[in-house]
Parts: C-alpha cells; structure tokens; sequence
C-alpha cells in the first residue's frame, strides 16, 4: 500500500522576537499563506495542512483556501504540534508527513521532495531531513546549526558549534548547515513525540538530538542552498526583498 504524503506547518502566534509571525504581511499575503502556497508546489504531497491553537490563524488560513488544524496551546514544539495533528487526521502508521517551518516564505519545493524522496526509496528509514554547505558567516554562529554525516547520508550530530573541528583543514571535511525540514513516517513521528527529552538534546537545545541519542536515524539530502527563515524584523526586511525580487523577474 502506498503512503498517503502530507505536509503539515505547525503556526501560533507566540513569538518572542517577531510577534504574530504566521499573519505579518509579506507583499500582499501573510507568511502563512506565501509558506503554504510554496509547499503546494511540491510534486510528492498529496496535501497540506496548517496546525495551530490559535482561531485567527485559523481563520486566515481557511480565507485563502487552506486547511486548518485545530490543535492543544500547550505544545512544547512543533513537532509535538504535528504529531497531535497527525493524530486528528486519522492518518495510517506507514503515512508520510513532512514538517514544514512556518517562517521560510521562500522555501523550495524541491527539497521537500528530496526529503520525502528518502523515505521511498528505503522503508527501513523511520526520518529524514536537509543539508547544504554552511555559508562562511554562519560556521561560527550558533544560531545556525551544523551537522556532520555518515558516508550513507545519516546524521552522525547536530550541533550549534562548528562541525567538524578543522584541526587538519587539509582532510577535506566540509562544514554542512542543517535545513529545518524533516519528514517522518507516522509510527514514527508518534514514537518521536512520545520521547523524554535526553541529555544532548537539552544541552544544545536541539530536538532533533533526541533522535540519535535514542538510537534511531536521519538520512539527510544534500540541497544547493539555504534556507531563507524569518526570526527578526530585519529577516522580514531581506525576505520581502527577495521576494520582490523573484516575483519580479517572473513577471
């Protein structure tokens, strides 16, 4: 039987540093609308939904003819979000569901595809996620995490500290950026959810960790570019710049 592929987008409008995030306008259309109109372009889903506590999202998102799903406030992350979702819509154990950061109005399709992609071609695999060359500004930030990978694909770590230490630069490792998509088959993602945080995961403040820690794997796709997110009021600057931009050359 072939996996029904859903993307969800986990929405609330709690944000410490760019309040009412989902519904900030970006040239015409809310982030919500434009993350959702890019998500739709995929050629692997089969549809996409918006998971949120709070009505007015809700209501937006029904406005420009989307699907809303009405989940508890009391969510400590998206991914719980997703998973109670997944829960209301009655999905199957072997299903596919995609995660899609709610805050990337430029997001590309075809990563979520090369995430899916991964899961198809290998039933054993139970997560996937992205990664691409980790811009040279951003090595030293902790704000942009890394990871390193097996020879395979899988995450060997995640961290928010540069990865992998050059004390040979002349080793050739190169320092790869985590992209926050991740798709999960749906028995997994309940087995995810249902997980205690764990020891690496509280430290660097990264819940993807509680995966390895546990034992289970992420095979990462290799994309060209990262991802544009907006956290701050200057990234809403740079987003609605370039989203002129490439509305523009379109036209």
């Amino acid at each position: 039987m072939k996996p029904y592929i859903i993307g969800i987008i986990p929405a609330r409008l709690a944000a410490a540093r760019l309040p009412n995030k989902p519904l900030v306008y970006l040239l015409g259309k809310t982030m919500i609308q434009r993350v959702w109109e890019r998500a739709k372009k995929s050629a692997l889903l089969q549809e996409v939904a918006i998971a949120t506590p709070d009505p007015e999202i809700a209501r937006v998102v029904e406005g420009f003819g989307g699907r809303a799903v009405m989940t508890r406030a009391d969510h400590r992350s998206g991914t719980d979000r997703i998973a109670e979702a997944a829960t209301i819509l009655k999905l199957a154990p072997e299903d596919i569901v995609v995660n899609i950061q709610g805050d990337e109005p430029l997001l590309a399709p075809e990563g979520i595809d090369m995430a899916i992609s991964l899961l198809l071609d290998d039933p054993a695999l139970p997560m996937s996620s992205l990664r691409c060359l980790c811009p040279d500004i951003d090595i030293d930030n902790p704000d942009c995490v890394k990871t390193l990978c097996a020879l395979n694909g899988d995450a060997l770590y995640f961290s928010r500290a540069r990865l992998p230490f050059p004390r040979n630069p002349e080793g050739g490792a190169k320092v790869y950026q985590h992209c926050g998509l991740y798709a999960y088959r749906r028995n997994f993602l309940a087995t995810f959810a249902s997980l205690a945080p764990t020891p690496l995961e509280k430290t660097e403040s990264l819940e993807q960790l509680r995966v390895l820690e546990n034992g289970y794997r992420i095979r990462m796709a290799l994309i060209d570019d990262p991802p544009i997110g907006v956290d701050t009021p200057e990234d809403l600057v740079r987003a609605i710049e370039r989203i002129g931009k490439t509305e523009g050359e379109r036209e």
